[in-house]
């Protein structure tokens, strides 16, 4: 009998266990539509289907299946669901900024499903976002994949799960700041952020070493091999060199950017990404050559001295020269105006309209190794669906319906009157600013204010 309930408690584990793993799928059939695919052209009054939160077919005269809700788009315009590759939403005290290599902590155990900006990027027809750890540390915390998928409770639902792992590496003023000058410790210079990277990297090489030769030796008989110290730090690297792990990189200056790629070559390392990358135009060939592309601001530079040398122009320098580039926001308010930020390297470019909306979709879904799951309108990937009353390009355009795997999580006709009130518990009410108020939206630096505070008072009392 005892057998019998262990038997019977396990089977029901496992059914609670899928049942909290099975993410809302939608069926829906949208038609009229102006259908931006983004990777294969532009297909007027076109409809989509999507069954179990697949797109199954795209043409023109499509019938619904039984019981598949039928949505007329005449008129409007459907694109694919934005992706922020760099964003902190969901998220609340991002830096461990404890040790310049914190690689052990992760963004998906600290994912906060009730953060009222998820809601606020779904009404800018954002359905994707890399939640990030922040710029602290030379090598920081794992990151993760969101889908905004509002309204659920478990953290694990707006998870991708499918997702692969990245992380993020900061170099320049930021680790230097934190650890040389804020606790006197390795890096304090742009050389000291590279040695940080090659001594964390040779460590894990040695540290694989050693778990190689015990793995080797242990079926020996008469072995007494003790297997070495577990270290999730070293492990996560050890993964990184693996080809395991994307790294998303924080980096501004042409200088550093050259240095990282030649570190990661030195190391066998493919899988890079730059983030902010503001003179990534000066070494776009190199960033083109060895890199998984750059994810850039459109127009957003001079908040701090290494940012002062930039140009609008960066990101269609970026795409003329091979880069694969994407358009982020690291911020809670742009995160819903991506499609106006794309819209700029038309203004500063002349990028086409497929090269533009790339730029937030499926150059976004490559550097997270997601392209074939999402960024674009196809049979087989995930019905990710923004449905816009304007071109998504136009200034005039608002999005009016977002999907998220066909399930609808935004419908501006039934925006409840009091959604926009709702605020972030952490957010302040009347801001207190420690440094440039454009900096303060700059996320990537979130809850470090104390270190911010001590300098302010320490170089406002200087004297010459």
């Amino acid at each position: 009998m005892k057998k019998l309930t262990l038997i019977l408690s396990a089977f029901l584990g496992l059914g609670m266990n899928l049942t909290f793993a099975q993410a809302p799928k939608g069926n829906i059939l949208i038609k009229n539509a102006t259908v931006l695919t983004v990777t294969q052209g532009t297909q007027e009054n076109a409809d989509v289907l999507v069954q179990d939160g697949l797109i199954k077919q795209i043409g023109k005269n499509l019938n619904a299946p039984a019981g598949v809700e039928t949505i007329d788009a005449t008129g409007k315009f459907l694109m694919p669901g934005i992706i922020d590759a760099h964003s902190h939403v969901a998220l609340d005290v991002v830096n461990e900024g404890t040790s310049p290599i914190t690689s052990e902590v992760r963004m998906k155990d600290m994912v906060n499903p009730y953060e009222i900006g998820i809601y606020r990027a779904l009404a800018g027809g954002v359905t994707v976002s890399h939640a990030m750890h922040g710029s602290a540390n030379v090598i920081g915390g794992q990151n993760a994949t969101l889908k905004h998928r509002w309204g659920s409770s478990n953290p694990a639902d707006i998870i991708m799960q499918d997702a692969p792992r990245t992380i993020k590496f900061a170099l320049g003023e930021n680790p230097t700041r934190v650890h040389g000058r804020g606790n006197g410790i390795q890096p304090r210079t742009r050389m000291g952020v590279e040695a940080v990277i090659r001594n964390g990297f040779n460590e894990a090489i040695q540290y694989k070493k050693a778990w190689e030769a015990y793995n080797a030796g242990k079926a020996q008989k008469g072995n007494t091999l003790t297997p070495p110290a577990y270290n999730e730090r070293l492990q996560t690297l050890v993964d990184i060199l693996d080809g395991k792990i994307i790294v998303h990189c924080h980096s501004y200056r042409a200088d550093e950017i050259y240095m990282m790629i030649n570190v990661f070559r030195d190391f066998g390392i493919k899988k890079l990404v730059f983030q902010h990358t503001n003179e990534g135009f000066k070494v776009a060939p190199e960033i083109a050559e060895y890199t998984m592309g750059a994810s850039v601001f459109a127009d957003w530079w001079a908040y701090k001295m290494e940012v002062y040398y930039s140009t609008a122009f960066n990101a269609a320098i970026l795409q003329k020269n091979g880069v694969i580039t994407s358009i982020n926001s690291d911020s809670a308010e742009l995160i819903r105006h991506l499609y106006h930020e794309a819209a700029k390297t038309q203004r500063y470019g002349g990028l086409t309209d497929e090269e533009a909306l790339a730029m937030i979709t499926i150059n976004p879904a490559k550097q997270l190794g997601l392209d074939s799951k999402i960024g674009s309108i196809e049979v087989g990937k995930q019905a990710d669906l923004v449905i816009f009353d304007h071109h998504p390009l136009s200034v005039y355009a608002v999005p009016q319906m977002t999907f998220v795997d066909g399930v609808k999580y935004f419908d501006i006709q039934k925006d409840k009157d009091d959604q926009r009130q709702i605020v972030s518990a952490t957010e302040m009410v009347e801001p207190v600013y420690l440094r440039n108020a454009e900096e303060d939206d700059h996320r990537c630096m979130q809850d470090l204010d104390a270190y911010y505070e001590a300098f302010q008072g320490a170089f406002m009392g200087h004297k010459h």
